[in-house]
């Protein structure tokens, strides 16, 4: 049996309540979307884009997720009028994703929505937790990002889907 450190087993308990968290939050996510026909991956991919059009590439590397899971969920937003491809100058087959009018109508529905119910649950946590509990968040995000990019000689370098993702990025 493998032992882990006392660090060990207090990351292992941060990554299962991360898990559980996640679980809970695509949960919600979904409830708050679907009046406008929305899921939790619908509403990931809209915001990336909310700005300006973005590769399928360029929105899977920055939600961490698989290219394909983007293109397919990009194309269901496409078939449904929330999105549109449009040419990207930089490359003649890596379409740009880019949110329509109907999109925009619908990410705003969300945005409500979400602002009201983070809010609620925002008031039932103290600021500097919250603070504290974002920074342990991201360098634990940061640790695993320099970790899954170390040769995989020396233990580390799991070939993970946000690692695919930036694989797949480097060639669009």
């Amino acid at each position: 049996m493998n032992r882990r450190s006392v660090k060990g087993s207090a990351f292992a308990e941060l990554v299962i309540e991360v898990f559980r968290l996640n679980g809970q939050l695509l949960q919600v996510g979904d409830d708050l979307a679907k009046p406008v026909g929305l899921t939790s991956s619908r509403w990931q991919v809209l915001g990336v884009v909310e700005h300006a059009p973005a590769s399928v590439a360029h929105v899977a590397r920055d939600m961490g997720l698989s290219r394909q899971s983007v293109q397919r969920t990009a194309d269901l937003l496409a078939e449904d009028g929330l999105v549109e491809y449009v040419d990207n100058p930089h490359h003649r087959r890596a379409k740009l994703v880019k949110m329509t009018p109907r999109g925009r109508e619908a990410l705003d529905y969300v945005k409500r929505r979400q602002a009201e119910w983070i809010d609620r649950i925002g008031r039932e946590h103290g600021l500097e937790d919250l603070r504290t509990a974002v920074a342990v968040l991201r360098r634990a995000r940061e640790s695993l990002e320099q970790d899954v990019l170390a040769p995989a000689v020396s233990g580390g370098g799991l070939d993970t889907s946000a690692q695919r993702s930036r694989k797949v990025g480097r060639e669009s």
